[in-house]
Formats: C-alpha cells, sequence, structure tokens
C-alpha cells in the first residue's frame, strides 16, 4: 500500500485583520509624518518588516488579536493564500524603514514623500480592496516563472 500525502488545506487569511492593519498604517504613519516622528515610522515599518517575513510574530497581528475583541471586529477568513499580502507588507514596511532614515539623515521631504506613498497605497487597499503590492507579486511571480521554463 502507498501511503499517500495528507490533504493539503487552502491558505487562509482574514480580511478584517488584513482592513485593521491598513487603518493603523494610515493613521500611525499619517501621525508619524504630520508631526515629524521619524522613530514612530521606524517602528512601525520594523514591526510591518517582521511580520512580512514571520508572520507569526507579527505584530500588528497580536494588536489585531487583542484589540479586535475590544473593537468589537468580527474575523471573515476566506480561502485566499496570505504570501501576496505579506510582500506588500514587506514592501510598505521597507518604505517606512527608508522614510525614518532619510528623515533622521535631515531630508525630511524625501522621508515625507515615502510616507506619504504609504499611506495612499494603505488608503487604497482600504477604501477599494486594490492591493497593489500584492499585484507586484503576483507580476513578480509570473516573471519568475517565465524566467525559470527556459
Amino acid at each position: 500500500m502507498i501511503a499517500s500525502a495528507p490533504p493539503r488545506h487552502p491558505a487562509r487569511t482574514d480580511l478584517s485583520a488584513l482592513k485593521f492593519n491598513q487603518f493603523t498604517v494610515v493613521l500611525v504613519t499619517a501621525l508619524a509624518v504630520t508631526l515629524t516622528l521619524p522613530a514612530l515610522t521606524l517602528v512601525l515599518g520594523a514591526a510591518m518588516l517582521t511580520g512580512a517575513l514571520i508572520p507569526h510574530l507579527s505584530p500588528l497581528k497580536a494588536a489585531y488579536r487583542l484589540l479586535g475583541p475590544v473593537l468589537h471586529l468580527q474575523p471573515e477568513v476566506v480561502d485566499e493564500d496570505p504570501r501576496a499580502h505579506h510582500f506588500a507588507q514587506g514592501v510598505g514596511g521597507t518604505f517606512l524603514l527608508a522614510s525614518a532614515a532619510l528623515t533622521f539623515a535631515g531630508l525630511q521631504a524625501a522621508g515625507v514623500v515615502l510616507g506619504v506613498i504609504v499611506i495612499a497605497l494603505a488608503a487604497l487597499n482600504l477604501s477599494r480592496s486594490i492591493c497593489v503590492g500584492c499585484l507586484m507579486y503576483f507580476q513578480y511571480r509570473r516573471l519568475r516563472y517565465q524566467l525559470l521554463k527556459r
């Protein structure tokens, strides 16, 4: 008898957690950019990058688990692979780390531009469910597939 592999379960994504993250990113980044608080941008960027690289250690996910019930947020779990969202979060986190570094280096205008880009893209995802970082991820996967099949 040949042992078969265990059935694969589809990856799952909590859309409510994604919206919580996007709202948090918009709010905290707007506060950091408006008040010129690069340390806040640095902390948020590091939290986002941590969540992108090690999702089970995500500070934003921990905040959602803690604050979600208090804010009466209901999980909206769907069968969707979260890797594209992790990639998008990593891009946003990288932009915020660069924003903080530029602001600390005295290049405040450049830091503000990167912060505003993150705000705009998170707000677009929050309001219209258009995830530009996810689109980047899928284009990267498509390009990688085309290059590897040669």
